[in-house]
């Protein structure tokens, strides 16, 4: 459990700093976030009292300190209600893969939650913000092209996706490496038993 908190506290911090160092000077990085892999893997690999609780808590700790304290805007925005439906959607596909979580299973996991957060948050900003027609057309807008001025949406899911599946691999690493390293017989005047 050690190295799962110490792994959440390390990438909503690069979530932090990632966000406050601006996207003006690491534009390719925009959206190459934990934040969906820190739910998933949370609930596949944190005790089930923590498993959804404390992701969730750290994220919303990481939208404190970036919308209030850097973007210096309110904290909770109609924004995050799509946000946090998804993330909560991603968790549950990690509790329904608790105990029995392979690395092939936790990819396509990864994927599909990274379509759904893509599909609910676009679909969140295409229902709140005006300038979007509110039809099929314009739902399709938010889904691809997004609003004139700023990039294309689907720039946003391309990163968003190799984000999710970077640190949905890191997790799974640092948590293959921390129960191989239990499991290791221990050494005997530093020399291995053979």
């Amino acid at each position: 459990m050690f190295a799962a908190i110490s792994l959440l506290i390390i990438v909503v911090a690069y979530r932090i700093v990632s966000g406050c160092v601006g996207s003006d000077n690491f534009s390719w990085l925009h959206n190459f976030a934990p934040v969906a892999a820190v739910a998933l893997c949370g609930a596949v690999y944190l005790p089930r009292r923590a498993a959804l609780a404390l992701p969730l808590a750290m994220l919303f700790l990481s939208d404190v300190v970036l919308n209030v304290f850097h973007y210096h805007q309110p904290l909770l925005t109609m924004e995050m209600l799509p946000r946090y439906l998804a993330l909560l959607l991603i968790a549950g596909l990690g509790v329904a893969l608790r105990g029995k979580a392979q690395i092939g299973s936790l990819l396509a996991t990864s994927v599909v939650g990274s379509l759904a957060f893509y599909v609910i948050t676009n679909t969140g900003s295409w229902l709140h913000e005006p300038a979007y027609a509110k039809s099929f057309a314009g739902w399709i807008q938010a889904l691809t092209t997004g609003l004139p001025g700023f990039p294309p949406t689907w720039s946003f899911y391309r990163n968003t996706l190799l984000g999710d599946l970077f640190f949905t691999l890191l997790f799974v690493g640092c948590m293959t490496w921390q129960a191989h390293r239990v499991e290791r017989p221990a050494l005997v005047d530093g020399l291995a038993p053979w």
